[in-house]
């Protein structure tokens, strides 16, 4: 399988849609937070190199550097969930007739579904990143593109509660409670702050707008 942030979107759907193992749920979190990412970028871009908005050129060139290297990031991690995916479907499929066979394969199963925890998790910490810079923007960018501020708000927040989901449900196939505390405590908090933001910058942007 071919990396699916260098092929077409049609594809990528079409995959998505499709009686597949992978792309999920994971994978499709990443992508909307790239494109929430997206969306506040370009209201970045145009607010950088306008006179009218010289005051807030070097914050915006900040933000726009941080958004840059978060969607890399979240398109990284498009492919990376398909991978981890076929890590776990493999510890699955090990054997288990003897006693030695299955102490390695749930063994296996839970070395493989801590990785994949992993990976949506690095999918909400963008997220939580992504909703911060976004409020940065709803107060200093160009207000021609507020919209596009509440879009990007939007997506992000939606794509941070499907990454959670896909932890929990690695989660829930691990017995480890030391490595499930810390990976709930790691991502609680910052979840709340986020959806608080998330929705604080949603209401500034429809008052705005209305």
């Amino acid at each position: 399988m071919g990396s699916y942030r260098t092929g077409s979107v049609d594809a990528y759907v079409r995959d998505l849609s499709a009686n597949l193992p992978a792309p999920g749920g994971g994978s499709g979190a990443a992508l909307a937070g790239a494109l929430g990412n997206a969306l506040a970028a370009m209201v970045g871009n145009f607010t950088v190199g306008k006179e009218k908005f010289a005051a807030v050129e070097g914050d915006v060139q900040r933000i726009l550097t941080e958004l840059d290297a978060l969607r890399d990031r979240l398109l990284q991690l498009v492919d990376e969930d398909v991978n981890v995916y076929s890590q776990v479907s493999a510890a699955y499929k090990l054997p288990r007739e003897t006693d030695e066979e299955k102490a390695a394969r749930s063994a296996a199963i839970e070395e493989a579904c801590k990785t994949a925890a992993g990976v949506p998790r690095a999918i909400a910490e963008c997220c939580d990143q992504t909703i911060a810079l976004a409020a940065e923007l709803c107060d200093i960018g160009n207000p021609n593109l507020i919209s596009d501020v509440g879009c990007a708000v939007r997506l992000a927040e939606a794509a941070r509660h499907c990454a959670w989901l896909n932890v929990a449900i690695n989660l829930s196939s691990i017995r480890d409670e030391a490595f499930k505390a810390d990976m709930q405590e790691a991502l609680e908090e910052p979840g709340r702050k986020s959806h608080q933001l998330a929705e604080t910058t949603w209401k500034k942007v429809v008052e705005r707008i209305l």
